[in-house]
Parts: structure tokens; sequence; C-alpha cells
């Protein structure tokens, strides 16, 4: 060999490791502008973006904790925590600390399920009473013609009560699961019935995912924990994840204290959830986020074509488990999640191995996790998240103070219109939000926590408030 092809080899041995060496900055880089992006989800036409730290965000919210994952390429990208698991102490929030994924343990819950569906234990469409031993769905007029399913369970369509849960605090006594689904003591929730006809529409009932534990564990014999991790944590690698409730004290030592929206802890550190598949999963987003991938792209735990029925759209933009969505035709997997003092959302595309998971242990990390995925979606070109630009005019003074009054939604909330300093306001129960005009009769909030609101007079003459596809009428001083 030359001098010169010496030298060449040698040259390209050197460089052969540097492409990893090169690789970390750009992803650091990346990192820095989500930590640093953070996004309001409206923002002034023409104006610039105002983009806010992580790290402030957390102070304003009162949260003092978030773990994030992002997921990119069908893998996990990079994950992170921040803050604090223990304000107290001071112990930091790592990826591999463990928080109350809430309303995201349907989902998980809901696979489950489906294994059991798989191994032909149970059938998605049979009526459940024919399974249940420990208790059954009480039945009455409604259940005459239409039953209550497993599919009707897991999509919330079961016409089944009670929308979610308190948990219970630490030392407090905790029902069974047949005490809970009739509401007798000591559980605190009311009890589980079906009042609306079985398959007639979309209602949200974390009491219908009661019913479906009690099925999974009378069909089985086992405790819905031992079922999950069977069935679905160790499959997918999802070690540090439980059902347990209450935790028990290995897995405690990491786990992220809950907080209020004052930032004070919860007594007892956090609230025990005995509706295990309605709120009770602990995991990380790191974790979580192998379940999210596995509904992408099945085969670890789950056969395709059960992940395809998970998937299949039902009433209320909702499969088995899982929030659907769509925009600018990307299909997309969604939930979000609120137990006492914690707050997580997850979201993912169906068409790409991107999406992300964001856990906070504080009653206000929702808003802040919002603000996260808007950051994120912007670093990662998503159609979703992003902040809308809006118009923004100046209203007469008296153009404002004729809308002002009290409007009643049928059946629903009453919102108070002010007017305070010069600026329109919507509240509800002393909360209350700034509207901002983008017309003379239109407004918006620009935190996104109101919809965008309208003002017309109806045909009686009454101003009329339009939000949120209802109609609120202005009531007779």
């Amino acid at each position: 060999m030359t001098l010169r092809n010496c030298i060449a080899a040698a040259l390209l041995c050197s460089l052969a490791g540097l492409p990893l060496l090169w690789s970390a900055p750009p992803l650091d880089e990346r990192i820095g502008r989500v930590e640093n992006g953070l996004q309001r989800p409206n923002r002034p036409k023409g104006s610039p973006a105002e983009r806010m730290k992580l790290t402030e965000r957390m102070v304003h919210y009162k949260v003092p904790g978030v773990s994030v994952a992002v997921i990119h390429g069908g893998r996990v990208e990079w994950a992170r925590g921040y803050g604090q698991r223990d304000a107290a102490s001071g112990a930091p929030v790592t990826p591999e600390t463990l928080f109350q994924a809430a309303s995201l343990s349907k989902g998980v819950a809901a696979s489950v399920a489906m294994r059991l569906v798989e191994q032909g234990k149970l059938s998605l469409d049979e009526d459940v009473n024919a399974k249940l031993r420990s208790w059954k769905v009480p039945e009455n007029e409604f259940t005459k013609t239409e039953k209550v399913t497993l599919r009707r369970l897991l999509s919330h369509n079961a016409g089944l009560t009670v929308h979610g849960f308190p948990g219970y605090a630490q030392g407090a006594p905790v029902p069974t699961l047949p005490q809970l689904l009739d509401g007798k003591a000591p559980a605190n929730t009311a009890a589980v019935r079906v009042n609306k006809a079985p398959g007639s529409g979309y209602r949200y009932s974390g009491g219908g995912y009661e019913v479906m534990q009690l099925l999974l564990e009378d069909v089985t014999g086992r405790p819905f924990e031992e079922l999950a991790r069977t069935l679905i944590l160790d499959p997918l690698g999802m070690k540090r994840s439980s059902y347990e409730q209450p935790l028990g004290p290995e897995r405690a030592a990491n786990a992220a204290i809950a907080y209020r929206g004052d930032g004070k802890a919860i007594a007892g550190r956090w609230h025990t959830y005995p509706e295990k598949t309605a709120a009770g999963l602990w995991t990380t987003p790191s974790e979580f986020a192998s379940w999210v991938m596995e509904i992408q792209q099945p085969g670890k735990a789950l056969k395709a074509e059960t992940a395809k029925t998970m998937l299949s759209r039902s009433a209320g933009n909702y499969g088995l488990g899982i929030g659907l969505n769509e925009t600018a035709g990307r299909a997309s997997i969604s939930h979000g999640g609120a137990n006492e003092g914690y707050r997580c959302q997850y979201f993912a595309y169906r068409d790409s191995g991107d999406g992300a998971v964001v856990m906070t242990n504080g009653d206000e990390g929702g808003d802040l996790a919002m603000e996260i995925l808007r950051s994120i979606a912007e670093e990662y070109g998503w159609v979703d998240y992003l902040p809308k630009e809006r118009a923004v005019v100046k209203v007469d003074a008296a153009v404002l103070a004729s809308y002002v009054g009290d409007y009643e939604f049928p059946g629903g909330p009453v919102v108070q219109i002010r007017v305070k300093d010069g600026q329109l306001t919507s509240g509800i129960n002393g909360n209350s939000a700034v509207m901002t005009a983008e017309a003379p009769d239109s407004f918006f909030d620009m935190d996104g926590h109101v919809p965008p609101t309208g003002f017309k007079k109806g045909p009686d003459g009454r101003m009329e408030l339009h939000a949120g596809g209802g109609v609120a009428k202005r009531r007779t001083p």
C-alpha cells in the first residue's frame, strides 16, 4: 500500500466515529428549541410569536415537575425530566420518574381487554352480563332491546353514568369494585347505571371502564394489574409501569408527588385509584410511548387486526380507548388525563412514527402540556397544535356594553359577560378570561380557555351568546 493510500485509510478510520459526535449537537439544539419555544394557542395576526421558556411556565402554573418523551421515526428520540418530583426535598424529575397517567390508563386497559378478545375469552359484541359473575349491570327500560357490550364500554357508547373519579386519600377506606359500581360506602362516587340506550351515542364514562375491569377479573379469576402485566406491560418492556393501587414502596420511592393548583402537595402524596382501568396506571412518558408505538406499529403485544379494530371510529371521534382525529388529511390518536394533582397528554400520528407524551404533577399542568406540545409541533413539522393567527380589532365601548349580562345554556352553565378595564370578559363560577375581539361581534381568548364566542340578537330580540356549538340566551334583568 502506498503512503498516500495509508494516509487515506487512516483518515477514513478516524472519521468513522464522527457521525455520532456530529448528530448530538443538532438533537441538543432541537431539544433546546422545544424547551424555549412554548406558545399560547392564539396570537394577534401579523405579530411575532411569543416564545416562552418551559421552566418559566412551570413557575407560572405552579407545576413542580414535568416529564416529556418525543417519538420520531418510530422510536423515542429523546426524553427529559424537568423540575422536582418532590418540591420539599428537591428530588428531581428524571425520565424514569413515575406519574399517574390518569385517563391515559384507558388505552392500555383497552389493549388488555383486546388481548382476551384475541384469545377468544371475550367477545366485543356480547352482553357483558353473560360473563359477569360478582356483579351485573342492572337491567332497566334502557336495556330492554340494546345491551351493554365490551365494544360499547370501550368506546363510551354503553349509556353508562359516572364521568370520572376523585380517588381516595391515603388511609381512607377503599371500596371493592361491586361497592364502587353500586355507589355504596366507602365509595365516594355515585352508582354506575345505564340511563340512556346502549349504542345510542357517545358519552364519556369512566364508570363503564370499571364495568370492564370487573368483567376481565371475573372471566380470568385474576386481578387486573396481573393481567395488564402479563398481556401488555411486560411484552412492551414497560417494567416500571404498574396498575398497582395503592402503589407499593419500591415504585413509590421514585414517584412524582401530586400538587394542587396553588402549589401545595396533596396530603399523603397522592390519591389511590381502585378504578384501575379508568385512571390507575403509574408510568413514565418513555414507557407509555412504547404502548403508543405499538398502536402505530403493532406486533409485540397486539395483532395488526386488533390495533385496526381499536382505531375504528365510533360516535364521538373515539375508538376503543383511544381518541381519534384528523387534520389536513393526517389521522392522529390522542388522549388527555386528569387525576387529583396530575395532568397528562399524549398525541401521535397514525401515518408516521411521530408523537409525544407529556406528564405533569400539578393540577394546572394541562395548559402547560398543551404549550409544550405546541413547541414540539412547530419543531417537528406537525399540522396539529400549531398556534392560530387571529385578527384583532378595536370595538366601541357602547358595543361592548350591549353584550353585558348573564347567558344561560339549556341544561348547562351560566356565563357571565362583563366589561373590565375596557375589555370584555367571560366567566363561569367566578373564573373569568379576557376576550379579544376579532370582529365587533366575535371574540376569542388568547389563552384558549374559552371557546370562540359570538353575539347576535335572536328572533325574540334577546341577545344570544354562541360558543362551542351551543346557544345561550341572555337572562332578562
